[in-house]
């Protein structure tokens, strides 16, 4: 076996983390025992000489760990290229190919180890066979849950079973016992044991084409009731038993709205806001779930069906659910730079000496996201590479990315419009990731927080913001450099603040300290 060189002073762990295997039997597996190793081994097949071409770095959730490209050609991690100093997550199974294909280049995988703690929960604690989809019969797919037999399926699988059995019968009955079911919602307690099983056997991984399709299929997004009702005959309801039964009375379960009304088989979603009913309709035009954290949301949907608050039925309030365009803000939510005070307060009072409204600010990110000039990466939301301004969120999640959005203000800011005390502070090592800053206020004052770890599993991950904050400044630069040529002294559209004819001295110190 050959070994990694290690870059770091650690002692050398007893246990084999990962290895690499080369595809060609040719060659030596490569052990890796520390945290962070140097690999120097032989890159093509015509050559036996060996070269030191990635790091690789171990991350804390032991799953997985950060290939950084030390070579001088461009190495492909599952296909996707990685250039010279960049770096990749990988993960068990992961293909890296150390040049371009068809050149005689070695190509390895990488594998994670199981430790022997997994493999004694493995065996002790978990038969494979209970996790396994009774209709596709493969291990979960994104588990949900059936109620009340609490039997499990893929999300893709029952979604379609639920689809069918609505068009046959006016009840959903469990595929596996043929109970009655009530209630389904994702399990997310059982998708960490998913995860794991996978981690602990790679052989059980499905296809990148039956997840695929899988994810096509799924519709369970935030617990679903199906309607158990057996009778649609009406009777007179005493004032008590309307109070019993406010919290989830669905207004079209009694009446038609908008030309439709719920049947015996109609699925219901619970408004997260206000804990009132409404149907699962899909393909209607109108958003039920928010995008961002995929909660359900009935404002919208009682809105375009033309239906009011009433005594007998919650609705929730327009401003709960809609467009992020829509929105308006005038603080800064509390959760903007990991909830550390005095990091907002230096962002609101730049915002303030520049003239400027914390809405103009966002206003102007947003459409920098619509135009796609931002790196989604760390955004807090689900499905972010489909966020736009016309998406409906809730007010947290547009908190959320609001808080994101002025991350990346301050990152890109030219230190100029910072407060001049501000301004001279060192970065933390840590970056946003510190947790000192959380319970010190004199470190959450003395350091910067709003910048890129440079120390820890962070700093390799995050070299895509680099090349984010890189590509907005040198626009920044340009456009300035360009009105420089005729003013003395301009306003630069993107942040307005006076620049002098001396902004190319400055503009050049900036750019070295990234």
């Amino acid at each position: 076996m050959e070994k990694g060189e290690s870059s770091t002073a650690e002692l050398p762990e007893d246990e084999v983390w990962a290895k690499l295997i080369p595809m060609d039997s040719r060659y030596s597996e490569i052990e890796l025992r520390l945290k962070e190793t140097v690999i120097c081994s032989e890159v093509k097949n015509s050559s036996s000489g060996k070269q030191e071409w990635c790091k690789i770095t171990r991350n804390v959730d032991i799953v997985s760990a950060v290939m950084q490209n030390k070579s001088s050609k461009e190495i492909l991690v599952d296909e996707t290229a990685v250039q010279d100093e960049d770096a990749a997550v990988i993960k068990c199974g992961s293909e890296i190919l150390l040049g371009p294909r068809d050149e005689g280049y070695v190509k390895y995988r990488f594998e994670i180890m199981p430790t022997e703690e997994s493999r004694r929960y493995i065996q002790v604690s978990l038969d494979v066979e209970y996790a396994k989809c009774c209709i596709c019969l493969n291990i979960w797919h994104d588990v949900v849950t059936a109620a009340p037999c609490l039997h499990n399926f893929c999300n893709g699988c029952f979604s379609e079973w639920l689809r069918r059995s609505q068009e046959r019968r006016s009840s959903v009955l469990c595929p596996q016992c043929r109970a009655v079911v009530q209630f389904v919602g994702r399990n997310h307690f059982l998708h960490n044991i998913e995860e794991d099983i996978m981690l602990a056997d790679p052989s059980l991984k499905r296809s990148t084409e039956d997840i695929a399709l899988l994810n096509s299929c799924a519709s369970i997004k935030s617990p679903l009731v199906l309607s158990s009702r057996k009778s649609r005959r009406k009777r007179e309801r005493s004032p008590s038993d309307a109070a019993e039964s406010w919290e989830h009375s669905c207004p079209q379960c009694d009446t038609e709205f908008g030309g439709f009304q719920c049947n015996e088989s109609t699925v219901h979603l619970q408004c997260q806001a206000c804990g009132g009913m409404m149907p699962s309709r899909l393909n209607i035009g109108v958003q039920q779930h928010c995008l961002g954290c995929d909660r359900a949301f009935c404002a919208a949907y009682w809105h375009s069906q033309g239906v009011n608050r009433s005594n007998l039925h919650p609705l929730c309030s327009p401003e709960t659910f809609k467009p992020i365009a829509e929105r308006t803000i005038s603080r800064i939510p509390s959760l903007a730079h990991e909830k550390n005070h005095y990091e907002q307060n230096i962002t609101e009072r730049c915002i303030r000496q520049m003239g400027r409204s914390l809405q103009d600010v966002v206003a102007d990110w947003i459409l920098k996201l619509d135009k796609r000039e931002i790196d989604r990466t760390r955004m807090p939301l689900n499905h972010a590479e489909m966020i736009t301004s016309r998406t409906p969120t809730c007010s947290e999640c547009y908190d959320k990315l609001v808080s994101f959005l002025l991350y990346w203000y301050r990152i890109t800011m030219i230190r100029h419009p910072l407060p001049s005390e501000e301004a001279q502070r060192e970065d933390c090592w840590y970056g946003y990731a510190c947790r000192t800053q959380h319970h010190n206020p004199e470190h959450a004052q003395k350091r910067n927080h709003v910048c890129r770890p440079t120390r820890g599993v962070y700093n390799a991950k995050l070299l895509y913001d680099n090349r984010q904050v890189s590509r907005v400044k040198e626009a920044k630069y340009e456009k300035i450099n360009k009105m420089t040529k005729n003013y003395a002294h301009v306003d630069c559209t993107f942040d307005v603040w006076a620049v002098c004819s001396s902004v190319n001295e400055a503009q050049e110190n900036d750019l070295e300290k990234f």
